[in-house]
């Protein structure tokens, strides 16, 4: 009878969401993990360039539109940090860089903006190092400021209590948003640790700072800060640079608090000292992206109850996201017969009025087409190109339109060009265009997402001409970096 539930009104979902299958604004991203990954290591820099090509281009092919990337796994990293050295999981050795002085995360976020695909730089604020028996290099900051650290289980981390620390943090986090032209700054689900069972060894940090709070106000508080001080240094330095956070799933349970969802696991308030709901409130971060991993009718926390109460909570307040498991979603059965969950989450999720995409654990799946799902995310869901989502909350005025579009031939065809000043504030340029099509005899409708013909970065289009006797209606637009929209430019051209 408990099954029943779910599929009566999923099949009825299928059938109201059918025709909005393929939206033209949703934020479609991959996380691809780098800690605990030995395969970067046993590259050399050339076999670690094709590498990288192939894998933006399969994310690309598969539909995604944003890259989450993990650049610093324990306080090293995937770039050429001026704080921080090169991470192990790169060359198999700490402080040892890539050959040719080759910065691997410049190099992803080329590739991304070439196929117009989002970067978001993910660092993990807090962890140093995952094992406390690895090599560490002598500039480290275990080896330099060990007094800055703690050790939990077999990692050491930072001291989320001490000002030193968060002062730490966001000269990392500088040091990213004012070198590199990344569109977001991310952080995953890791603040206080996840409990082993042990107490946490902050009693000297709360005796120094613990300013008359109790112990767990005063953790969340340090949390708080954290974030509050990332946020206010991102605006500061790179306004349209957005930051985002993929908490845990869960922020409380009902039978903690009242404003909980009907769940009985770890709790991000409770348990992580993550405060997710307040950096919302506080417009601290742009976008949040809980991690939803569970199956639909888990028992303690169930993905068609927390989807909701996600929905419900975040509001409109910042973009909304879901994480979701591949892998955990193809494995689990399936609501109708030959079917798979993935198909019921995404319906789901675009069900939801406040959500604006998805993000998918791990991105290493799609690479593999686990179970052929990256087929089936292109073929039943991404189809249609897609725009992010506005950061509306930053900013909301559209760019200016484009001018004097014209087609005219080349030496590689029939090439739609036009012109567009990107002499705007930061947070109004230009960032791509938009070419959409119609049948000269329909209404201009930008809207409707399969009149989007492409996305492009610089002011051409290469038409695709056959015999000169088809009539049509192209229609050109300018979006910037918040993915704000122009007014369209029209051009008739025959075909």
């Amino acid at each position: 009878m408990r099954r029943l539930l779910f599929i009566i009104p999923l099949i009825l979902l299928c059938l109201s969401v059918s025709a909005r299958q393929y939206p033209k604004r949703e934020f479609r991203g991959a996380w691809i993990q780098t800690v605990y990954q030995s395969q970067y290591a046993e590259m050399d820099t050339a076999g670690l360039r094709r590498y990288f090509d192939a894998m933006v281009d399969s994310l690309y092919r598969a539909g995604i539109n944003a890259l989450i990337f993990q650049v610093r796994p324990e306080a090293d990293a995937f770039y050429a940090s001026r704080v921080e050295p090169w991470s192990r999981f790169l060359t198999g050795e700490q402080g040892v860089g890539p050959e040719g002085d080759w910065d691997p995360m410049r190099y992803l976020i080329t590739l991304c903006h070439a196929r117009n695909m989002e970067f978001h730089a993910w660092i993990n604020p807090y962890r140093a190092q995952c094992n406390v028996k690895s090599a560490l290099d002598s500039s480290h900051i275990c080896a330099t400021h060990p007094e800055w650290l703690v050790t939990y289980g077999r990692q050491r981390m930072f001291d989320p209590g001490l000002p030193e620390a968060r002062a730490h943090i966001c000269r990392v986090v500088d040091d990213i948003v004012s070198r590199y032209d990344i569109d977001a700054l991310h952080m995953d689900d890791y603040f206080y640790p996840y409990p082993n069972g042990k107490a946490f060894p902050d009693t000297t940090g709360y005796r120094l700072y613990g300013g008359g709070l109790s112990l767990d106000d005063w953790r969340r508080d340090n949390v708080n800060k954290l974030v509050s001080e990332v946020s206010r240094l991102i605006k500061k330095r790179n306004p349209r640079v957005r930051f985002g956070i993929s908490p845990f799933g869960i922020y409380r349970n009902n039978t903690t608090s009242p404003i909980g969802s009907d769940t009985r696991g770890l709790q991000n308030y409770d348990d992580l000292y993550a405060d997710v709901l307040r950096w919302v409130e506080e417009g601290w971060i742009d976008y949040v992206v809980p991690q939803l991993y569970w199956e639909i009718g888990h028992k303690a926390a169930c993905y068609e109850r927390l989807i909701a109460w996600w929905n419900e909570a975040i509001g409109e307040r910042c973009q909304l996201y879901i994480g979701q498991d591949l892998t955990r979603s193809l494995d689990a059965p399936g609501i109708a017969p030959e079917s798979t969950q993935l198909t019921y989450k995404m319906l789901l999720a675009r069900h939801y009025d406040h959500i604006d995409g998805v993000c998918f654990w791990s991105g290493y799946a799609l690479l593999d087409n686990y179970k052929k799902c990256a087929l089936q995310l292109r073929r039943d869901f991404f189809a249609a190109p897609a725009l992010i989502p506005p950061y509306e909350h930053i900013d909301d005025a559209a760019p200016a339109a484009v001018k004097k579009i014209e087609a005219h031939w080349t030496a590689d065809g029939y090439r739609l060009e036009w012109k567009h000043s990107k002499k705007h504030k930061p947070l109004r340029r230009t960032a791509y265009y938009c070419v959409y099509r119609f049948p000269d005899e329909q209404s201009v409708d930008i809207d409707n997402p399969r009149a989007l013909q492409a996305i492009v970065r610089e002011a051409e289009y290469l038409l695709p001409y056959k015999q000169g006797e088809e009539r049509w209606v192209y229609a050109v637009t300018a979006v910037d970096y918040l993915h704000n929209e122009s007014a369209p430019k029209l051009i008739k051209l025959r075909l």
